[in-house]
């Protein structure tokens, strides 16, 4: 399962960036994956639940978006959006077609506590216990 070394590299990623910017945890990744990547949204999910634990992102949530594949075609230059196998210009059916979209993976945001957040939410906590 590929996936795993994918989930390995977005902690990898994920948790150098969050320790950098001081967070206490991880409460969420948010990625992107292209259609055409072929990768399995449920095995990312089990790579995430096992490979998180004793990490920043223990008790955290992966968030997963999906774009769809999009080409253009070489000749009449119409951009169109398609599935896996249907890559056929739908204006001049030319099978000669570049693709622009569909093959992404990124981490779009990382979603952290600080210590600050910590803070905030005592006083928070407390201010609500005063009144």
């Amino acid at each position: 399962m590929h996936e795993m070394g994918i989930v390995q590299g977005i902690l990898a990623a994920s948790i150098e960036a969050a320790e950098k910017a001081g967070a206490t945890r991880i409460k969420e990744i948010k990625i992107t994956i292209g259609e055409l990547t072929e990768i399995q949204e449920f095995a990312l999910q089990f790579a995430f639940e096992s490979l998180s634990p004793d990490t920043l992102a223990e008790g955290g949530r992966l968030t997963v978006s999906h774009l769809g594949a999009k080409s253009r075609c070489g000749q009449c230059g119409t951009e169109f959006e398609h599935g896996r196998f249907e890559i056929i210009c739908p204006k001049c059916e030319n099978f000669l077609c570049e693709l622009i979209r569909g093959r992404e993976m990124n981490i779009d945001a990382i979603d952290i506590d600080t210590p600050e957040d910590a803070s905030e939410d005592a006083t928070a906590h407390g201010d609500a216990a005063d009144e």
